[in-house]
């Protein structure tokens, strides 16, 4: 990982440059997904009257663009340091462990069953007839994993329904197998 110091209105002393290269390997430790880290360390001649004088900036690149930083403002340097690592440390930990999961999520079934009861091809609509009885409009738009042209009269499909403006509309219609959606050749 390339690493660069820098101090602004100040002089760098060897023992912060230490302390940042000490947490700059703890942030890597256990991990070799760190690409490159930048710190800068700032004297704030504007904060004169107040306690907050020290600032610490600590930015950190990870692949696939991904840019971490922390800036923070103490009394002293070695304070703004602990922050602002403290700071970038929880939030590659976030990340990581979000990373590190693995769970697949999928989309709900939708809950209604019906079968294709009318189609307008030309306009690309139809209508469902629901189990149970009535009608439900639906749009081209409205198919996930089928093609307007690989539906037919009296296909069964799941669908989610929602009042539309001229009565109920199915928002999702999809195959109940999602085998049945693909084409065979």
């Amino acid at each position: 990982m390339q690493l660069e110091i820098e101090s602004r209105n100040v002089a760098m002393t060897p023992r912060w440059k230490a302390e940042i290269e000490a947490r700059m390997q703890d942030l890597q430790r256990g991990h070799d997904d760190l690409l490159h880290g930048r710190v800068t360390l700032t004297k704030n001649r504007h904060h004169k009257k107040q306690a907050k004088v020290a600032e610490a900036l600590v930015v950190v690149s990870l692949p696939g663009r991904h840019t971490f930083t922390a800036r923070k403002e103490e009394k002293t340097f070695e304070e703004a340091i602990r922050s602002a690592f403290a700071a970038v440390e929880t939030e590659l930990r976030k990340y990581r462990e979000k990373r590190a999961r693995k769970e697949v999520r999928l989309p709900p079934l939708p809950p209604y069953r019906g079968v294709i009861s009318k189609l307008f091809p030309d306009e690309h609509y139809g209508f469902i007839l629901q189990d149970g009885g009535g009608e439900v409009y639906f749009h081209a738009h409205a198919l996930q994993g089928l093609s307007f042209d690989q539906v037919e009269d009296g296909m069964e499909v799941l669908f989610n329904l929602e009042q539309g403006e001229k009565g109920p509309q199915a928002t999702v219609v999809m195959a109940p197998n999602p085998l049945e959606s693909k084409v065979s050749v």
